[in-house]
Order: C-alpha cells, then structure tokens, then sequence
C-alpha cells in the first residue's frame, strides 16, 4: 500500500450515521493500525450509538448500578474497552466523535491534544447555546457540577482513538444505570436540557466536523468529507 508523505497530512471526516459501538471500535482499531504506518491520513469518526454502557480500563472508576438482567431488560448492550476512563453511557441523541489521529504529525503531545478534544467540545456546545467549562483533573467538560461530555482516549504508537461524547439530545435516563466515570454523586445534563430546545444534529455534525478541521488540519493539508 502506498503510504502518505507524513508532511502533506489531509484530514478526513467520516459520518457513520447511527453505527453499533463493537463495529466502531473495529473500525477504529483497524484505521488506528493503518495510520502507525502512514497508509491513511488522520482521519475523525462522526458516529451515534444504540444504547450502550463501556466500561474502561481503570477497573476501580467501573461502577454499575443495574445488573445484566436489568440492562438486557432496558435493551442497553454493555462491554469492556481499552480506553482510559471508567463507565461511560452511549445512545442516539449523544454525539460521538473519533479522532484516529498520528499527534507527532502535528507535532502534538497528549496532554495538549486532550485540551484540544475539550476546546472542539466547548466550542460545539456554545453554537448550541450552552456554556461549559472544563474541571482540573477531571477529563469532559461541565455545566456547574453537571457533566455534559466525557473524554476516553487510547494512545498506541503515537496514535489516537477513542475520543470524546457529547450529549446533545438524547435520553439521559440511561445513566441512571452507571455511575458516570467511577464519579459519585455526579448528575449528567444535555444541551437540549439545558435550553429547553432540541439540537439539529445534521448541523451539529456540520459544526463538529469545521471545528476538526480548524484544529488538526495542516496548513499544506486537506480536508475530506466521506461515509463510513
């Protein structure tokens, strides 16, 4: 396979529309692999999940509060992953994105590339009409004490995956079978909760893809938009 000069690095979008987590993530893992050796360009996936609870790889921040039965019984799917983070919650309504990533192509470390994750969401949020904030030492980003978006990110080989959920207008009873990232007492929230009013999801998806170009686009780059 023909690989990429690593000094024209072009950005492409994906929208995988409504996409099950487990093939999500074998996408991703497959496009991760693929860019450790230049034979794609960073690429970002767009996506909304059926219901579904992960849990991550720090096994204390993993807490459920419904047993399988119960969550069979809510018709929400639950796995284990490799991303950094505890329990999380998807469904439709919350958008997700995945940024696949090569960070010493941009000349990136982590740290700089997790606030950068927050500031696309800060930014998506605020055209929604919400104002949040970020937290120290707490990844996601809040609303007071109420958390809107959570961050998980894996790192292999100085390649991203996984990345950042945003809730928007989907159902938040579902995180009433977790405990949201191993945090007690913490109470989840929606743009759409917050104003009172439904987000355009198309134009959201518009807005999130401008906000990844402006940040992780080579000025001698380009930008892409594709399905999955």
């Amino acid at each position: 396979m023909l690989k990429m000069n690593p000094q024209q690095v072009a950005l492409v979008i994906r929208d995988c529309g409504l996409m099950p987590y487990s093939d999500a993530l074998t996408l991703q893992m497959a496009l991760c692999a693929q860019r450790q050796v230049d034979a794609i360009d960073n690429t970002v996936l767009i996506v909304e999940h059926p219901p579904v609870i992960t849990l991550g790889a720090r096994k204390s921040e993993n807490k459920l509060k419904s047993d399988d039965a119960a969550l069979d019984a809510a018709g929400v799917e639950c796995l284990v992953v490799g991303r950094g983070g505890g329990t999380t919650a998807h469904n439709p309504g919350q958008l997700v994105f995945y940024p696949i990533i090569k960070l010493k192509s941009l000349k990136r470390g982590v740290t700089e590339y997790i606030r950068e994750l927050e500031g696309i969401g800060i930014a998506l949020l605020a055209e929604a009409g919400v104002a949040c904030q970020q937290r120290k030492g707490l990844p996601g980003l809040w609303v007071g004490d109420k958390k809107i978006a959570s961050i998980g990110v894996q790192i292999k080989k100085w390649v991203t995956f996984h990345g950042m959920a945003i809730n928007l207008n989907n159902d938040l009873s579902i995180f009433d079978h977790i405990v949201p990232c191993g945090l007690d007492g913490v109470k989840m929230t929606s743009a759409s909760l917050e104003t009172g009013r439904p987000v355009d999801m198309d134009a959201a998806k518009k807005r999130l893809a401008k906000l990844c170009n402006e940040t992780w686009r080579q000025a001698s780059g380009q930008i892409r938009t594709q399905e999955c």
